[in-house]
């Protein structure tokens, strides 16, 4: 199963795909704000093209048996963090309960550590995708601690469950 899924670089005829299940509600609901819902064609060709500028690439397409289902990244830190980056992805609700995003994150997190030197990867949990953090922790990530009240989504106040990984763990 898992040679079945793969990451790669992003291509403009990922456009409908990636519209079609960006444009969830679920899915939305355990992105930052700053990801637009709805989620239509315009903004995944911006998308596109806004990775496509990256170098060194931080940014992949989620890959099952030759589809394209979902996306995954790292955002590299800057200044005296630039040895960090934080994970951020996400799966199409079609995919869920597959584990494409356990070895999504397998794959980056060698990538990361691997090909851009990082020593440090982490991230972010809402409270409530305990999903997430099961993949997280199937990968090695350690929970480092919990953010009280940290996060506003939905109009409510939510925990953020942080994690990270070391390169030498």
């Amino acid at each position: 199963m898992e040679e079945t899924i793969s990451i790669r670089a992003l291509k403009p005829s990922d456009k409908p795909e990636l519209a079609k299940l960006a444009n969830n509600k679920k899915v939305w609901d355990n992105l930052r704000d700053y990801i637009p819902f709805p989620y239509d064609e315009n903004d995944a060709a911006f998308f596109i093209n806004l990775t496509r500028e990256e170098n060194p690439r931080q940014t992949f397409a989620i890959d099952f048996k030759g589809k394209f289902c979902g996306v995954i990244g790292l955002i590299v830190q800057k200044d005296v963090y630039r040895k960090s980056a934080e994970i951020g992805y996400w799966i199409g609700e079609p995919y869920w309960g597959m584990g494409v995003a356990t070895k999504a994150v397998e794959l980056i997190t060698e990538y990361g550590f691997t090909e851009l030197e990082l020593n440090r990867i982490y991230t972010g949990v809402f409270e409530y995708n305990t999903a997430s953090m099961k993949v997280l922790e199937k990968n090695g990530f350690e929970k480092e601690g919990i953010f009280k009240d940290a996060i506003f989504k939905n109009s409510k106040v939510y925990d953020e469950h942080r994690f990270f990984k070391l390169k030498n763990d």
